[in-house]
């Protein structure tokens, strides 16, 4: 996940990325990786769940405590309040306390750890303070069920807590060793990953863990900005894609980075650079059985002291490396911004296109379809309103000649108004939460000052509409408003 677009603005440079100790990342992944994008189901009934972070939120009048929300999908209706859990560290069954800065839900990542058929949810708290360690960090796993997410679950040890802080802040999941069991990569402030591998038990053990590290920077810029795992050449092992800066000094730039899954796990010594971004999303769009990956380089050409940032476009690009049976195709990735053919709106400086991506398919044809986040997109006089364009996939790629779609809060039929620093499209969701095998979209926003909300709109089987769309807020879902709980800042993947 990125820091919430308030604050990210009022620390970073106009033409910076959204760096420093605390960015942090969005993943894509489940256990059971393929060339498609698998959705949680944390009750196993068959339908998309989606869970999503309100980590600045008071509990028990505790700042920043942090909660995690989860939305279970329904075959009437999709996702609303109605149906939920809403989980803090006090929580009964959850380990942990709530205290003020534990930032409990920052980032998670589901899969099915324990292999009992439920997915399961990893929860980072990067500012939990673990003894006299302040913000050293927290990891856990809380269990899937009939009833889905209850809050029961267990801690994750740090396997190295002196080696640096925040643990937790960065999660992504996938059978990266291709032996069906779910393993989690997890990061922290250095640069190192660590891998737990699957067969995570009741106590938190993981079946064992390794390390790997990536040319990036640790401590002083955060560690990785984001991990994405998916399939990209179409073997039995997941891979893993890490975003992060490659040195001190290039801290409006990135780099991103392939690592494959093989039999023993990740190998860094395999890994290939990518285009830049500080977001990721991997999935078939061209239907050729390989996962493609898509980077969001949502910022402008030129940094602060006027150097050209490479592989930028103004108002944000967006980048697709077709995948291929050796891997990421490098020589020849797509780029995309809002000047690209018939693309919704005009590329304009600060509009942070690809700010967030998601995958999925919309409209069941067998080709992944692409949403993208826009959320300082300008409309009439309401600055960073935000919103949100959809792409589909063909056999081609995406198509950015015809049928894309662009929606804000001013579009008829969607909930809400635009209004200053709203921020529509802080996060992005395709799933299939109504169980008619189409991905539905849902977009998380700042709404009101930080408070945030999370918007459904519904695929009508052939695209998104607003027909049946409705704004979930943190006031009918058991979170406070107090403070600036940003209330789905962050999707988990």
């Amino acid at each position: 996940m990125h820091k919430p677009l308030r604050l990210a603005l009022a620390t970073a440079t106009a033409a910076a990325l959204t760096g420093g100790l605390l960015t942090f990342s969005a993943v894509t992944a489940t256990a059971a990786d393929s060339t498609r994008v698998p959705q949680a189901d944390f009750n196993g009934d068959g339908i998309g769940d989606v869970a999503f972070s309100a980590d600045g939120a008071y509990v028990n009048g505790r700042s920043g405590a942090g909660q995690l929300v989860v939305l279970y999908g329904s075959k009437t209706g999709g996702v609303s309040s109605a149906k939920r859990s809403t989980i803090s560290q006090n929580t009964a069954g959850n380990p942990g306390t709530a205290e003020a800065g534990d930032h409990f839900g920052a980032e998670t990542a589901y899969a099915d750890f324990n292999g009992d058929g439920y997915d399961d949810i990893a929860v980072g708290s990067w500012g939990e303070d673990v003894g006299s360690d302040k913000d050293g960090g927290g990891l856990a796993i809380l269990w899937g069920s009939a009833s889905g997410i209850t809050g029961k679950g267990v801690t994750v040890a740090d396997p190295a807590p002196t080696a640096h802080d925040y643990w937790g802040k960065n999660l992504a999941a996938g059978d990266f060793d291709g032996d069906g069991k779910a393993d989690l990569a997890v990061g922290s402030s250095a640069a190192t990953i660590y891998v737990l591998k699957g067969g995570i038990n009741a106590s938190g053990v993981p079946g064992g863990t390794y390390t790997i590290k990536p040319p990036i920077m640790g401590t002083d810029a955060g560690g990785p900005l984001n991990l994405t795992a998916g399939n990209i050449n179409g073997g039995p092992e997941t891979d893993l894609v890490i975003d992060g800066y490659e040195t001190a000094t290039d801290q409006g730039w990135n780099k991103n980075y392939y690592v494959p899954g093989s039999s023993t796990g990740l190998r860094m010594s395999w890994s290939e650079t990518l285009k830049p971004g500080v977001i990721t999303a991997i999935g078939d769009i061209d239907g050729d059985g390989y996962g493609d990956v898509v980077s969001g380089a949502y910022w402008n050409p030129t940094d602060a002291d006027g150097t050209t940032v490479p592989d930028s476009g103004k108002g944000g690009k967006v980048w697709i490396t077709y995948g291929s049976d050796g891997g990421p195709i490098t020589t020849n990735p797509t780029g995309i911004t809002q000047d690209t053919g018939n693309v919704p709106g005009t590329a304009e400086g600060n509009d942070f296109f690809g700010y967030e991506l998601d995958l999925g398919d919309i409209n069941g044809d067998g080709f992944l379809d692409l949403a993208i986040g826009v959320a300082g997109e300008n409309i009439g006089t309401a600055t960073n309103a935000g919103a949100v364009t959809v792409l589909y996939g063909t056999a081609k790629g995406l198509d950015t000649d015809s049928g894309a779609q662009g929606f804000a809060q001013s579009a008829p039929g969607v909930p809400g108004n635009d209004e200053k620093d709203d921020y529509f499209g802080t996060d992005v969701k395709l799933d299939d939460v109504t169980g008619d095998g189409k991905a539905d979209l849902i977009v998380g926003s700042q709404e009101n000052a930080g408070n945030g909300a999370v918007t459904y709109l519904p695929s009508d089987g052939k695209k998104i509409t607003t027909t049946g769309s409705r704004i979930v807020s943190p006031s009918t879902s058991g979170v406070s408003t107090t403070g600036t709980p940003y209330f789905g800042a962050n999707f988990a993947d």
